[in-house]
């Protein structure tokens, strides 16, 4: 059973603010006493990130393309039963998704799949009565997707606001309940690399409080939440990620999973599959020189920002070699993105400095001042790979500013498929699956008895060799 009560915060396009908006809603319902659970359209990690800072839960993506409808579900439904209001960022615009012909991948995919009503923010910078068109297009384009209500952004004074507001709800027929002003104090700071690290250090919450303030004084809160009462809630009797395992299917390994401001993006249902599947989760900071716990039986080293603490993970030679000497062993590791770069002999910044890194897969990476590659991504393993067999597929996502200049030639982890069609991904040596690819299991959930299945058959080879 899921939350009685959610809200879709879209946009009408990328830089709408609804990221700004979402904020600052659901720090004015913590203010009300409420259980505020997050959700994040699309495979973005810093949002959630955000999201948490301000509800103090752990957000979770739900995605119609890289994730099965029914798992979706699953996901919303678990995480919001004990909530008292779901609310739901869109990704870009409310229509914008995998497919200009489909609503498949997109903010008003999951409004329709979660039955949830749709608060639509617009940014209302030099527009009046044109706002209106802009919402009544909205409106036409699915009327299936149920847009309850509008929050007018960045407009230019409280009079610009009542100005839209009438024209909005006489055209339209449905109510604007808020707005904020044109603020840059009230703007949450563009995504550079030290982002996040900065947000778990606390330096935004001051942000968070204006931003709850501001909404308090500006929007009708309880009208939101009269809109997100309407939500028919979900009900998931069957479940299909987190059905309990027979007892032969669960494995008692234990996995190291890297985690600190250099490596932080996981899906949370990455790590609640495996322990769901037997694992025991020993997080460890390469960043604070914390070596490889001992006694495990696996290596999960996810995305994140090791170029921003390139100096500092460079001069960890103790941490390295506890990993390269394990790796080296085969131990069953997945290094997804800056996990993969931290595997490769050295990351070269943008000014040409290169700091050595653990030194295992041979090649060098090299930091760019603009995306080197951004999109869902449906991969097939090769050969060799323990996660995903030949021609088995997972779905999930690349976003980085870097590109890898191989150093001796290694098997491929994946065939990937992207919108510019198919290459080969990542690589593969020891036990190491590595590649740029941020996998979601829940697209896949063998995902996680495989690697599982790898590590209890690594701990009993350990377990033979220590014996003799």
């Amino acid at each position: 059973m899921s939350a009685s009560r959610s809200i879709v915060i879209a946009g009408t396009g990328s830089g709408a603010g609804k990221t700004t908006v979402t904020l600052g809603i659901m720090a004015a319902l913590q203010r009300k006493g409420l259980r505020v659970q997050g959700f994040k359209c699309g495979p973005d990690y810093i949002d959630p990130t955000y999201h948490r800072a301000v509800t103090g839960r752990a957000s979770r993506n739900v995605d119609g393309w890289m994730l099965p409808h029914e798992a979706v579900r699953e996901i919303y439904c678990r995480a919001s039963a004990d909530a008292d209001i779901a609310v739901i960022e869109g990704v870009m615009g409310l229509y914008d998704g995998k497919d200009p012909l489909s609503n498949a991948g997109s903010t008003a995919e999951i409004s329709l799949l979660l039955q949830s009503p749709v608060l639509l923010v617009l940014n209302c910078q030099s527009m009046a009565r044109s706002a209106a068109a802009v919402v009544k297009g909205f409106q036409l384009l699915d009327p299936h997707v149920r847009i309850a209500a509008v929050f007018a952004n960045k407009v230019g004074s409280a009079g610009h606001y009542r100005i839209v507001k009438e024209a909005i709800e006489h055209e339209c027929g449905i109510p604007v309940i808020g707005y904020l002003a044109r603020e840059e104090e009230l703007t949450v700071p563009e995504r550079h690399l030290g982002l996040v690290p900065s947000i778990e250090r606390g330096e935004l919450d001051s942000l968070f409080e204006r931003l709850a303030s501001r909404i308090e004084q500006t929007t009708d809160l309880d009208r939101l939440l009269e809109l997100a009462d309407e939500t028919e809630r979900v009900v998931c009797e069957t479940p299909v990620l987190f059905a309990p395992p027979a007892p032969s299917a669960l494995r008692e390994v234990t996995l190291a999973v890297a985690r600190d401001a250099a490596f932080h993006f996981y899906y949370p249902e990455n790590i609640e599959l495996l322990e769901h599947y037997g694992a025991r989760i020993r997080y460890f900071s390469p960043l604070a020189g914390e070596t490889l716990p001992e006694a495990v039986d696996g290596l999960y080293i996810g995305g994140g920002f090791p170029e921003e603490f390139a100096a500092t993970l460079s001069g960890q030679e103790h941490v390295k070699q506890s990993i390269r000497g394990a790796i080296e062993k085969g131990l069953p590791t997945l290094a997804e993105c800056g996990g993969f770069m931290y595997l490769t002999e050295a990351i070269e910044d943008t000014q040409g400095t290169r700091y050595p890194m653990a030194g295992i897969i041979p090649g060098i990476v090299t930091m760019q001042r603009k995306l080197a590659a951004l999109g869902y991504r449906e991969v097939s393993g090769m050969e060799g790979n323990f996660l995903l067999g030949p021609g088995e597929l997972a779905r999930g996502h690349e976003f980085h500013y870097s590109t890898f200049q191989q150093g001796a030639e290694l098997p491929a982890a994946y065939t990937s498929k992207g919108l510019r069609g198919t290459k080969p991904e990542g690589c593969l040596l020891h036990r190491i699956v590595a590649g740029y690819t941020h996998l979601h299991f829940a697209s896949r959930p063998a995902l996680a008895r495989r690697w599982l299945d790898e590590c209890a058959a690594y701990r009993d080879r350990q377990s033979s060799a220590a014996k003799g």
